[in-house]
């Protein structure tokens, strides 16, 4: 499927490649139920990624400190999303993964230090794009006390991303971070061209 670009998508963080697609923002909004579910799942994993980036590097104290704030917000924001679920009569579930995931995570790769510059970039990149997804959400859900949710999350998110970003400028030379963020960001840009058959918040 073609993407088109959306003629009111909010302003993007200028490292992602293509605007999400009008076919994605129908889809999600056709099946909001679901993407509010995989937004539960979201949360929970974001704060999980920066678990364990905590865990593979406890000797650097400016990623344990910042990626410490970032785990208890998204924490926070997955506790605000399961009461959205609750108040909707919406059951936690598992949900099988999209493939955005994934594809990015393979990319990374496996000796240091390459290892945790593509880490901090594909955690960026992930970031950016909810930032994005969300703003289209708030945009244009009809339910108004929901849509601001979303417009509130839209900080952190590119919060995050900035975190991110500035935790790699601060350990990598800043022509290799553009150049690893370029690549991984056309990676990211490829995963999003087909849209996937099941609604998510990264589909």
């Amino acid at each position: 499927m073609t993407a088109t670009v959306l003629p009111e998508a909010p302003a993007t963080i200028r490292f992602l490649q293509t605007p999400s697609s009008e076919a994605w923002l129908e889809q999600a909004l056709a099946n909001f139920e679901i993407v509010l579910l995989d937004h539960s799942h979201c949360e929970r994993k974001a704060a999980g990624v920066a678990l364990s980036l905590i865990s593979r590097y406890p000797s650097d104290a400016k990623l344990v400190r910042t990626l410490t704030a970032i785990a208890r917000e998204e924490l926070e924001h997955f506790e605000q999303v399961n009461s959205l679920l609750e108040a909707q009569g919406i059951p936690l579930q598992a949900l099988p993964a999209p493939p955005y995931a994934a594809g990015l995570h393979k990319a990374i790769r496996r000796t240091e230090p390459d290892r945790l510059l593509d880490q901090l970039l594909v955690a960026a990149l992930i970031e950016a794009r909810s930032h994005e997804r969300l703003g289209l959400l708030a945009a244009h859900l009809p339910d108004a006390a929901i849509a601001g949710f979303y417009r509130a999350l839209m900080a952190s998110e590119a919060r995050h991303f900035g975190a991110y970003w500035l935790l790699a400028v601060e350990r990598f030379p800043r022509s290799q971070v553009d150049k690893r963020l370029q690549e991984l960001a056309t990676l990211e840009s490829q995963l999003l061209s087909n849209l996937h058959p099941q609604p998510r918040v990264h589909s």
